[in-house]
């Protein structure tokens, strides 16, 4: 226990430690420091990290808290960048979820699953899928480290968003302490004699909690909707000339609701890769080409556009998308690839599909990416647009980043993108930047071991840190102009600002009912 805390903070850890014993009660300044700290940026240091593992040891710890007009502020996987998890108030309790890892309840009749928030998403599919199951969506690529409880309460996006959109939409209820200690449950679940087998019961409270960055509960246990696991599984791949032949591509494959996931990369992501097509990269498209056909006339058909194509085409393609979709049987398969390959062909060119058969195989890959290739710091900055607006967006980004061209490469900061589509109907973009700059503590921790030796070593580079952060908030700024929504609002989002002034005041009110002395995770979404 530290010597310079206050009598107050003294007694508050002491309750702690009989409530959760010792161990789990962490004061340590190290400790401290991880976990208020996320890939990106570092809050305030927290009184103490505490590690529940029940409902109940929630309940009181928050009592305890509010008795002392302590802030709680929950942690998952800690995989997230925009302070969603960091204190902003110093002296707060900081909640990590990690022991709250059990599946309560596998209700294979009913087709639901209760688990604590602190399973990893990579633990549940792993687990269903010996009972041939999945949840609708399953999981973001971090899905080794991103818990089910930071994943509702940031919510986010990948396994199965193309057919299933984000990953609060496959919730059917979830078990929530309030800051005043109190327990509820929603849905039909938090009905008399109810079980978690249906979100629709009046008003959608299981809606309140999802991307509420701890702001209105903190979540304990969670019900998530059950669906058998599709035995097969096909990936494409088409290369595009340009930007605006990518999203067009992108935005009509998403209208046919078939696709698993999706992805796109920029040049700067994919490295150039698809640009150094030769004879044997064609000869691999064909072959992909005629493999996922749905016969020889089809085969035939396809391998006849593609030479039509002709491989300076091909040659041309600095832009890539991914997709994956999955069916019941081969045949099933082979019909969603050909949909998606007629919808793609006017805009692009058919390549391997190596990166979504790698991206299957792999849906949970360690968490290479807090640094680039080159050993630099990462981060990115994400909007949701609706389709007719990427392009409008775009042109803004594009004039941003050549306002500021000479002054990154003086810095020596690059950039690249991202982008998904939603379900059918939404647009991802996810500018990216890569600067040289020392590691913080939670990047060296969530590195595979040895992969860091691996990696050239920078000096702190505070004065390109600055300007990547004066460069994500006028993205975000670029973002709100166009109307795009965000995940992971955390503390980052400008959530609040512009929002309609009645709308805005039944977001206050809804905090205040729940949290009236603002305890829950301050400063999240903006309140």
């Amino acid at each position: 226990m530290n010597a310079e805390l206050r009598p107050a903070s003294s007694q508050l850890l002491g309750q702690l430690e009989a409530l959760l014993g010792k161990e789990h009660v962490l004061t340590d300044a190290t400790e401290r420091a991880f976990y208020s700290t996320d890939i990106y940026h570092a809050g305030e240091l927290p009184l103490a990290v505490v590690r529940p593992s029940s409902t109940a040891d929630v309940a009181q710890l928050v009592q305890l808290c509010a008795a002392n007009g302590v802030a709680v502020v929950p942690r998952g996987g800690g995989a997230s960048y925009t302070d969603g998890y960091a204190p902003a108030e110093a002296g707060s309790v900081s909640i990590d979820t990690s022991r709250m890892n059990r599946i309560l309840e596998l209700n294979e009749r009913d087709m639901y699953v209760v688990v604590q928030v602190g399973v990893t998403w990579a633990k549940l599919n792993e687990a269903l899928a010996t009972k041939g199951l999945r949840t609708p969506f399953y999981g973001p690529f971090s899905g080794l480290a991103a818990t089910v409880g930071g994943s509702l309460s940031q919510n986010s996006v990948t396994w199965g968003t193309g057919v299933f959109g984000v990953s609060g939409e496959t919730t059917l209820g979830v078990e929530v302490v309030l800051a005043n200690g109190e327990t509820i449950r929603t849905g039909s679940w938090g009905a008399a004699n109810g079980v978690p087998f249906l979100r629709s019961y009046g008003p959608d409270l299981t809606g309140l909690f999802m991307g509420d960055c701890g702001a209105l509960g903190v979540k304990t246990s969670v019900a998530l909707r059950l669906m058998p696991r599709n035995t097969h599984v096909m990936g494409l791949s088409f290369g595009f000339r340009s930007f605006e032949a990518m999203s067009a591509g992108m935005e009509a494959a998403a209208k046919e609701g078939l696709n698993l996931t999706n992805f796109g990369l920029d040049p700067a992501l994919q490295q150039g890769q698809l640009g150094k097509a030769d004879a044997a990269t064609a000869i691999q498209s064909a072959l992909a080409v005629w493999k996922t056909s749905r016969g020889v006339l089809d085969g035939l058909s396809q391998l006849a556009k593609m030479a039509f194509a002709g491989r300076g085409f091909l040659k041309g393609a600095v832009f890539s998308a991914h997709w994956i979709v999955d069916g019941l049987d081969d045949a099933s398969c082979r019909a969603a690839v050909a949909r998606l390959r007629s919808a793609l062909q006017p805009h692009g060119a058919e390549v391997p599909a190596t990166v979504p058969t790698v991206a299957n195989a792999m849906p949970f890959m360690p968490l290479y990416n807090v640094r680039s290739p080159l050993g630099e710091r990462w981060v990115p900055v994400h909007g949701i647009l609706p389709f007719s607006r990427v392009a409008a967006f775009r042109e803004e980004l594009s004039a941003y980043y050549a306002a500021h061209e000479t002054e990154m490469a003086r810095l020596k900061i690059r950039y690249g993108a991202m982008f998904m589509t939603v379900s059918t109907n939404a647009f991802l973009y996810e500018p990216v930047f890569y600067w040289q700059d020392g590691y913080n503590i939670t990047q060296e921790r969530l590195l595979p071991e040895g992969y860091q030796a691996t990696l050239p070593n920078y000096a702190d580079n505070p004065e390109g840190r600055a300007l990547v952060d004066r460069m994500k908030h006028g993205i975000a700024d670029i973002f709100q102009r166009h109307g795009a929504a965000h995940l992971q609002i955390g503390k980052f989002y400008p959530y609040m600002r512009g929002r309609e002034p009645q709308t805005a005041k039944l977001i206050r009110d809804l905090k205040h009912l729940v949290d009236p002395q603002r305890r829950l995770n301050p400063g999240s979404l903006g309140l």
